[in-house]
C-alpha cells in the first residue's frame, strides 16, 4: 500500500504549479491543501516550514520542488 501523499500549496506560486503538474505527470495520487483556504492546513503546513510547496510521503518531507524553494506563507 501506498503511503498517503499531501501537497500543501498557495495561490500564485509556480513552484507550487510546477510540484502540481509534477505530481500528476507521475500518476502520483495526492490530496492539496492550499494554505490560503483553511486555517488548519496554514497551521499544519508552518509546523514543517514557512515556504511551500510542502510535500509529505507517508513520513517523509520534502521541501520546494526539484530544487526551487517556492513562496513563503506568511
Amino acid at each position: 500500500m501506498a503511503d498517503k501523499v499531501i501537497l500543501y500549496t498557495t495561490t500564485n506560486c509556480d513552484t507550487c504549479d510546477a510540484a502540481r503538474a509534477g505530481l500528476e505527470a507521475e500518476g502520483v495520487e495526492f490530496e492539496e491543501r492550499n494554505v490560503m483556504q483553511r486555517q488548519e492546513w496554514y497551521d499544519e503546513a508552518l509546523r514543517y516550514a514557512i515556504t511551500v510547496p510542502i510535500l509529505l510521503r507517508g513520513d517523509k518531507v520534502e521541501y520546494g520542488w526539484q530544487g526551487d524553494i517556492g513562496c513563503a506563507i506568511f
